[in-house]
């Protein structure tokens, strides 16, 4: 098993990871009868792409002995009403302006490969932007 996670009422549940043991809540959120004082379900499936995708880079980074530290991603989830869903994600990647142009596609490409980006429904918006700019 990857995870446990336990309804507490109030539209919250806690999520732990069984092999490390870390954990974290969810709510739902405000839109849909929830308090929205921690990631909702579906802010949790649009972060992961972020967190995917700079992790697929960091590998390749690795490898290429090319330092990603500090690179961060920005996320904005777009919600469909009927059914509800998720419609788009955005991500911005902001990434280290000294990494020459041909590792700058070789770590586009490899970003885009990555398992959550491959596991999202292909009729979902993607719409990733890498910034070279930090």
């Amino acid at each position: 098993m990857t995870s446990k996670v336990i309804y507490q009422g109030g539209l919250r549940t806690e999520c732990t990871h069984l092999q490390s043991g870390s954990t974290f809540i969810t709510d739902a959120p405000v839109d849909n009868n929830g308090k929205g004082e921690a990631f909702s379900p579906t802010d949790t499936v649009a972060t992961a792409l972020a967190s995917c995708m700079l992790t697929i880079m960091g590998i390749k980074a690795d490898q290429k002995s090319i330092d990603l530290i500090g690179s961060y991603g920005e996320v904005q989830k777009t919600m469909q009403a009927t059914p509800r869903k998720i419609s788009k994600i955005a991500v911005t990647l902001h990434l280290p302006k000294s990494i020459d142009d041909k590792n700058q596609k070789l770590l586009e490409q490899a970003a885009l490969t990555c398992p959550v980006y491959q596991s999202l429904d292909p009729d979902m918006d993607k719409d990733v932007e890498f910034l070279w700019d930090i």
